[in-house]
């Protein structure tokens, strides 16, 4: 772990494997931290608050810019990393790492664009000014199906704003985190600024995060179940919250729509990850009209993706994190099986040959899937796409609302007026409108409903990390 800027062992001495999912391979061991080291690091990032949060703006993005020039340098390492211990292809991690690194760059920028006002006042004696301050201490967590980038996504806008932080990684890709914390490091990060606690058991590490007075705002990103309780601790102690979580994503096709052009961007999308993504599509609907030439192209794609361990050659799609994804991901296909779904492509896990000492599902396609159906209504955060038949494009748009999520959908049409009047009717935080990839650094990333609260990356990315200060002047 990494405190007051030493890296150190856990108090009580303890660690935990860490292990590739597509071997089982051990990698190595880390510590096993609880609520004496979160206290710790707490006590670090406190005690260097008031130094960071009075440097100047133009320090700290100086900080940021060397980060992200030696991420890049060492993006090929960490992609490499990120495979073997999160399962993710290659070029899915090189494409990662490149993401994760943008957020520095935009928040070695957006650190010097904090700036405040002068506002009137009724009295000729009186001004007015308004500035922003950093929150203070902040507490991470992060999540393992993006273990480098989620990092940085909340990293790079603490930093830049003058918080401190103290960050939990998850318990699958603590090295990745480590990796991402010698990048900050040899950027030369001053000690206590940045800490690091390592845990296989998350909770005491959460419990010290959302009850001890010092820290000002936690932020995380997992799944909603988790997310409410951390919510609601916090709450109790009026600690400014962000949360990004689960998400049900809609991908509807549009009757004017190019059924094959959409059915490839829907291949492409939905199995990005081995479908491990907040934003991958979970419902696909399609007219009943074009639902022959979507479907065929669909299959076609998808019995072409080559499954396995993401440091060969030719893999798109790698292993699931662990048994337990492994065997949610069987309890849905098996329900929507029973209930008469079409299984063409896929449904089963993988054992033979070299799948047995992973945790591989095989890319699946479901057919004529109906509400009653569990992946109807539950995200599945694994690689199977169902197929929505539907004929009313008029009720499409109610039919992809009808869920508490709200973070992501898609649409597919080649009509400007049905794209506006989707964009405005749905409701999630992204939508992307003949694109698969509606993200970037540089814009607001977030959901409404059970996805979460605030947002994360664009302009709106730093704003989560400050708050207002109003000064009356008399003169």
């Amino acid at each position: 772990m990494f405190i007051d800027g030493k890296w150190v062992d856990a108090r009580s001495g303890k660690t935990f494997d860490v292990t590739n999912p597509a071997t089982g391979e051990v990698l190595g061991s880390v510590p096993a931290g609880g609520s004496e080291d979160a206290v710790a690091a707490i006590d670090a990032a406190h005690a260097s608050f008031s130094e960071w949060s009075n440097t100047t703006a133009y320090e700290r993005s100086r900080l940021l810019y060397r980060a992200w020039e030696l991420m890049t340098e060492r993006s090929e390492a960490l992609a490499e990393l990120m495979t073997v211990e999160q399962g993710k292809p290659l070029k899915a991690s090189r494409a990662e790492v490149k993401y994760a690194a943008d957020f520095l760059i935009w928040f070695a920028e957006e650190a010097k664009r904090v700036t405040g006002e002068w506002l009137p006042s009724q009295r000729p004696d009186q001004r007015f000014l308004s500035v922003k301050a950093p929150v203070g201490v902040v507490a991470a967590i992060t999540p393992w199906n993006y273990p480098i980038s989620m990092l940085t996504r909340k990293m790079g806008p603490a930093l830049a704003a003058g918080c401190t932080l103290v960050l939990k990684p998850a318990e699958a890709t603590p090295l990745c985190a480590k990796a991402t914390y010698e990048v900050f490091v040899d950027a030369g990060i001053p000690d206590g600024v940045i800490n690091l606690v390592t845990a296989v058991d998350p909770a005491p590490v959460g419990e010290v995060f959302t009850s001890d007075p010092r820290v000002a705002k936690l932020t995380f990103t997992g799944s909603t179940a988790v997310g409410r309780v951390l919510a609601a601790k916090s709450a109790a102690n009026l600690k400014r919250i962000s949360v990004e979580l689960g998400g049900h994503a809609p991908f509807i096709v549009f009757p004017d729509a190019d059924p094959v052009h959409a059915a490839k961007g829907a291949a492409a999308l939905k199995f990005l990850n081995a479908g491990q993504a907040c934003i991958s599509p979970n419902r696909l609907y399609v007219p009943t009209s074009l639902r022959s030439a979507f479907e065929e192209t669909l299959c076609s794609r998808v019995e072409k993706l080559r499954t396995g361990n993401g440091m060969d050659e030719g893999v798109g799609v790698g292993p699931l994190i662990n048994d337990l994804a492994v065997a949610k991901v069987e309890r849905q296909v098996e329900d929507a099986r029973e209930k008469g779904a079409g299984v063409p492509v896929g449904g089963v896990r993988l054992l033979e040959d070299g799948y047995a000492s992973g945790h591989f599902f095989a890319p699946t396609v479901l057919t004529d899937v109906r509400e009653d159906m569990t992946i109807y209504r539950e995200e599945t955060f694994g690689p199977i796409a169902p197929v929505i038949a539907y004929d009313d494009p008029d009720e499409v748009i109610e039919l992809a609302n009808d869920t508490n999520y709200g973070l992501a959908a898609y649409i597919y049409t080649r009509d400007i007026a049905v794209a506006m009047r989707a964009f405005e009717g749905l409701r999630f935080g992204i939508i992307g409108v003949n694109d698969v990839n509606p993200t970037s650094a540089s814009v607001p990333f977030g959901g409404m409903g059970d996805s979460g609260l605030g947002r994360e990356g664009g302009h709106e990315g730093i704003s989560e990390y400050l708050e207002t200060k109003t000064g009356g002047f008399a003169i």
